[in-house]
């Protein structure tokens, strides 16, 4: 990490500047004749196909942190940090069965985002608040994970100078990523990172599938790869590669914990209601653990960077270290474009994810009840702007790894929106007031559970303890969620036996089946737009 790398920096801005121009170019693609409501800016028109839908899942989903941080974890713990495969394995059965319904039921009443959805179901608008805050307070902790992996890779390009280097010199590479990402996010909505997502896909298993043979090649193959890792865990006391014994609850915790959160996220509901019909939502279930494969793939990652002796203080840095190591300047500068890249798109798609929460479900549900259509969209356009600029602030101010715990605490509290939002997808008997209580029982205990738990870098918000009644170690956010699901059926049972007043549900039945083409189904597209095709 000695000066710049000349070559991987002038490839890496070669592909910034191409993506660049594309963000901005998003916003003719598929243009309606009117772009002033949300679900154009921030729903793409409800207008992408299988394979940009699946692009943009893809590239919402497996960011540049996953890239970073997945392989890090192995590279720091060997097989334990392999959880983040199975349950992506896990998600996409489960997600097989509520997704198409949500989509069917948001596309008949024009719903934007899921506590809009959760309104409208429960008659709560303390419930749908709930879910909002929520998903904006999960969201931008990751949101600033996204700068943590292009900071890393500029970090080990020996771009922006040492430690000791002027503070506004050494994070003008970042502020320029930043007012690069916030000016096309802003201009093209949504459709910025649908196109980038071709891009950024592309780079990232163009990379993983040289690296996956190429990388081993140079080291003496798998059989040396592994051997290296087992003896460093062993040396470490760890046992070796897996985990031993008393991990096994928290590995399996996490995985299924994980599994249920990762489409509670307000980016993974903003990329699915993007899509044109229910029927795309089912294709793509089917077709995303692809991305489980290459995820299987860039984990083994980690043990290479351990064959390959690297050493770095910050494990963040291992895998972008591994390729400066290992490749060649011009492949290690596609790489790193691979890595920047996937910060980009999710980042823009979380950004205004958040920003569609705050606008549909603070601004006008307590603010401005008549806001028209174009008022939402300036709004969101505008709170997206602030959504990336509190994220910057956080990881230029703290500590990166501060950053990572507030994350995986966003982890615990996004899984307390399950029961309202999963649960209302399939039954009406949970009470909106019960719901509210599990959220609020669930997200307490979750955050003081957390805050009680080193982690493995700070004193606060580890994210697996002991598991009250079973004596094992589990993810704190599934105890919390099972606290959640018991609080809500026990009061459920007490109000509804009391007869406590329900709120009013304007969604029927017949909505969660319903397809872009039936009658009566709001999709507010121009007719040319609602008729192109997408997604080939």
């Amino acid at each position: 990490m000695n000066g710049v790398n000349g070559v991987a920096l002038a490839v890496f801005i070669f592909f910034f500047v191409a993506v660049t121009v594309m963000g901005f170019l998003a916003a003719r693609w598929r243009a309606a004749e009117n772009a002033n409501n949300l679900d154009e800016w921030g729903l793409g028109g409800r207008s992408f196909g299988t394979w940009i839908t699946w692009f943009l899942l893809g590239g919402d989903l497996y960011t540049a942190y996953t890239f970073v941080a997945v392989p890090a974890a192995i590279y720091a713990t060997g097989a334990a940090g392999f959880f983040a495969v199975p349950y992506t394995i896990l998600v996409y059965p489960l997600i097989f069965t509520f997704l198409p319904r949500l989509w069917s039921v948001s596309h008949k009443h024009g719903y934007v985002t899921t506590s809009d959805f959760v309104r409208g179901r429960f008659g709560s608008k303390g419930l749908s608040l709930a879910v909002a805050i929520t998903g904006i307070l999960a969201t931008m902790p990751y949101i600033a994970l996204q700068l943590v992996g292009i900071q890393a890779v500029l970090d080990v390009m020996g771009v922006g100078g040492g430690e000791n280097t002027n503070w506004f010199i050494k994070d003008l590479p970042l502020l320029i990523a930043f007012g690069v990402l916030a000016a096309y996010t802003y201009s093209s909505g949504l459709r910025a990172p649908a196109l980038i997502a071709f891009v950024k896909d592309t780079l990232i298993y163009i990379v993983i599938a040289v690296a996956i043979i190429y990388i081993p090649i140079k080291l003496g193959g798998f059989d040396d790869i592994f051997s290296a890792a087992n003896d460093k865990f062993t040396k470490a006391g760890a046992g070796g590669l897996a985990p031993a014994a008393e991990g096994q609850w928290a590995y399996g915790t996490l995985a299924l914990g994980s599994a249920l959160a990762l489409f509670m996220y307000p980016h993974s509901i903003t990329a699915t209601l993007s899509s044109r019909s229910r029927e795309v939502i089912r294709r793509n279930t089917t077709i995303l653990p692809l991305y489980s494969l290459m995820l299987g793939l860039l984990a083994l990652l980690g043990f290479m960077a351990i064959a390959a002796g690297v050493q770095v203080e910050n494990g963040q840095l291992a895998i972008p270290q591994l390729f400066e190591d290992m490749f060649p300047d011009w492949f290690t500068g596609v790489a790193f474009a691979a890595i920047g890249i996937g910060a980009l798109v999710p980042a823009a798609i979380m950004s205004i994810a958040a920003a569609n929460l705050f606008t549909r479900n603070i601004y006008k549900d307590f603010l401005r009840p008549n806001a028209t259509a174009e008022e939402e969209t300036k709004v969101s356009k505008l709170v997206s702007l602030l959504v990336k600029v509190g994220a910057l602030i956080f990881v230029l101010g703290m500590d990166k790894t501060v950053a990572i715990n507030f994350q995986l605490l966003g982890g615990i509290w996004i899984l307390q929106t399950f029961p309202a939002l999963v649960g209302g997808l399939f039954t009406r008997w949970f009470h909106r007031w019960a719901l509210l209580a599990g959220w609020a029982v669930g997200m307490v205990y979750g955050t003081w559970k957390a805050y009680d738990t080193p982690s493995g870098t700070q004193k606060h918000f580890g994210n697996t303890a002991d598991v009250p009644g079973i004596g094992e170690i589990g993810y704190i956010g599934l105890t919390a969620f099972v606290l959640n699901v018991v609080v809500t059926v026990v009061l459920t049972l007490i109000l509804r036996a009391v007869k406590a007043p329900d709120g009013v549900d304007e969604t029927a039945s017949a909505d969660y089946k319903a397809d872009a083409g039936d009658p009566g189904v709001q999709t507010d597209l121009p007719p040319a737009t609602a008729g192109a095709p997408g997604g080939h």
